[in-house]
């Protein structure tokens, strides 16, 4: 923990040759072929809801090629449609299940009838009955906020001090209530998780949620079916090397616990935290594998990322794959600046900073896995760069990142 606390890059590995080892609670593949369903059977609903989005549906991103860099792929979650993050996946993910599982219980849907009846005057009013409560330091309140709203229902937000202030008046513009402290993304969790119990609304923890943690991991499969359409064949000697963005570890967390599924000890999960808010990083490296708070290292939970603005990380996470977590690389703030600007300027990628962090993990983690034999010298291994973030951005908010020194 030493170089963190001096605001230094450092990365943490676990043991190579480990393989894939059994979790505390690990999700099924049963859970994940539900998730990957239910999504399916809410594409036309979606569609309605979002017409002007430009698709058919599908929670989908592209993979793209980085410019000039062989083996470097983009799995461009930043572009996702409603929300312009990853956080379309899990958070909304539960979402829909909360309203699937209210129209079932109302009568507004009977087993196996199209979800189209959603959309109807009775089911929009009954909805709009309803509320649910979210915390977030950014992403995940605008995901939630703005898709709960689209169906109708009441939406409360409670934002970290850290969320950005477009997100938050977005939010306000289409209805949602928001409400702010002015504590770090723990203590919004916590008021949040208090404020739903006392109004009787649903609460999305995303500190503690397994629908939320399935979501994620449907992505799994579109990425798979994505490398194998490239003609890429993942194996021993050609190892998938995907790189995630981490906050609390719900997104990498599941789309690890996919892809564990499906690619076995052939991938590899780096999750990617501000040197300041690294959480995952501390909970496997001196927490045996529990959460611990980044303040107890000298650590300020200070970050221009906003999305990764996070103490401690997720208990649930860490039982459900942090056994099988491969490594973890804080990355500095001028770092993922940094690369902001490169992906902007090379491939035109528009970015947070917490979506860029992921390109800034690349070169530290590959010295250290090839000095620790986790990347041999004849390997071929394919490099997966997750982004999240930044779409949506306000022109005036990417010129600011694209001008910070």
């Amino acid at each position: 923990m030493e170089p963190l606390a001096r605001g230094e890059t450092s990365v943490w590995l676990r043991q190579p040759g480990r393989g894939v080892v059994a979790d505390e609670a690990p999700i099924s593949l049963e859970e994940v072929t539900e998730a990957r369903a239910r999504f399916v059977r809410f594409e036309p609903v979606l569609h309605a809801l979002f017409p002007t989005d430009g698709w058919e549906g599908q929670i989908r991103s592209e993979l793209i090629d980085y410019p000039a860099t062989p083996n470097l792929l983009v799995k461009c979650d930043h572009a996702l449609p409603m929300a312009g993050s990853v956080k379309a996946r899990g958070g909304v993910y539960e979402l829909l299940c909360y309203v699937e599982d209210l129209a079932l219980r109302r009568g507004l849907l009977a087993p196996g009838q199209p979800l189209e009846a959603l959309l109807s005057p009775a089911s929009l009013a009954v909805l709009g009955a309803s509320r649910v409560v979210v915390a977030s330091t950014g992403n995940l309140g605008f995901a939630i906020g703005r898709v709960a709203r689209a169906f109708g229902l009441q939406a409360q937000i409670h934002m970290s001090h850290d969320a950005k202030t477009w997100k938050k008046d977005r939010l306000k513009a289409i209805g949602a209530t928001v409400v702010e402290h002015a504590s770090d993304y723990t203590g919004a969790v916590a008021r949040a998780r208090l404020a739903a119990e006392a109004k009787g609304a649903y609460f999305i923890d995303d500190e503690d949620s397994r629908r939320l943690f399935v979501g994620y991991a449907a992505a799994a499969a579109e990425l798979a079916s994505q490398v194998s359409a490239r003609g890429l064949e993942i194996g021993a000697g050609s190892p998938l090397i995907v790189y995630l963005p981490c906050g609390v570890g719900g997104a990498p967390g599941g789309i690890t616990a996919g892809l564990k599924q499906i690619y076995g000890e052939h991938v590899l999960a780096v999750f990617v935290e501000p040197v300041a808010s690294a959480c995952v990083f501390a909970a496997l490296a001196v927490g045996g594998g529990a959460p611990v708070s980044v303040y107890d290292f000298g650590l300020r939970n200070d970050t221009i990322a906003d999305g990764l603005a996070v103490p401690s990380a997720s208990p649930f996470v860490l039982q459900a794959i942090g056994r099988n977590i491969d490594a973890v690389v804080a990355v500095t703030d001028q770092a993922m600046v940094r690369w902001v600007r490169r992906a902007w300027a090379e491939a035109g990628l528009r970015l947070e900073p917490s979506g860029a962090s992921g390109f800034a993990a690349l070169a530290p983690f590959i010295d250290q896995a090839r000095t620790a034999g986790l990347i041999t010298d004849d390997a071929r291994p394919v490099h997966v760069v997750w982004t999240t973030g930044g779409s949506m951005l306000p022109e005036a908010e990417f010129s600011a990142l694209l001008a910070t020194d």
